[in-house]
């Protein structure tokens, strides 16, 4: 059959909007360099006729320049008609995109949903608060363990009663031992000087005359 008919010429697939916004820049990018080079000639042109004087010779050159500018103005009508062009499916070509990445989007959270529905059925809660039970009577039998092997032994057994009133007692006398205040209220006397029954008019202690006890001697009356 097909050396009969021939083979059909695969079909070429439809051009992409990513592929006419090239197409249509890349022509754009042509018309600008006919318009620059238009704009030279327009500028030979003007140049000229700044040097020539009014006649015949004056107005042909621009007429030249009037054909070219026309034919510049058709150019950038025509760049103008194809930018908007260009631009239009640019927009179009965006919008496509986003609604291709919307469904990526939501296909990606339909398949997240899907898996985690799977995932959760093999979750069983009753399993779990079975689990959590059994940690707790673990944990409270570590903990008798514990204080089992805390257990004092041989200690003598003592009345609750007597052990706050030691304990009342005891902080009563550090109270005692730490407050040393007293001391300081009475400057203890000095040690008596010379044999006892020693005259009193002997001794004397800074300038003053003290009996035998080492004490100021009171004046007689």
């Amino acid at each position: 059959m097909n050396r009969l008919f021939g083979r059909s010429k695969p079909k070429e697939p439809p051009p992409s909007l990513t592929d006419a916004v090239s197409k249509v820049d890349s022509r754009v990018d042509s018309v600008d360099k006919k318009i620059a080079k238009l704009d030279a000639e327009l500028i030979k042109y003007k140049d000229q006729m700044k040097k020539m004087r009014d006649g015949p010779s004056k107005n042909m050159v621009k007429q030249r320049a009037m054909r070219v500018l026309k034919q510049k103005k058709h150019y950038e009508q025509q760049r103008e008609n194809m930018a908007q062009q260009s631009f239009n499916m640019e927009q179009a070509n965006y919008a496509i995109q986003t609604v291709k990445d919307t469904k990526t989007t939501v296909d990606a959270m339909k398949m997240g949903v899907k898996s985690m529905k799977k995932e959760m059925k093999k979750v069983n809660l009753s399993e779990i608060e079975n689990v959590q039970d059994d940690l707790e009577d673990m944990m409270e039998d570590a903990n008798e363990i514990q204080e089992t092997l805390g257990r004092a032994y041989g200690m003598p057994e003592v009345d609750e009663d007597d052990l706050e009133a030691e304990l009342d007692a005891l902080g009563d006398e550090l109270a005692l031992d730490e407050d040393a205040s007293y001391l300081d209220a009475v400057s203890a006397p000095s040690a008596p000087e010379g044999l006892p029954g020693e005259a009193a008019a002997s001794r004397t202690e800074g300038g003053v005359k003290v009996d035998e006890f080492g004490l100021p001697e009171l004046p007689a009356t």
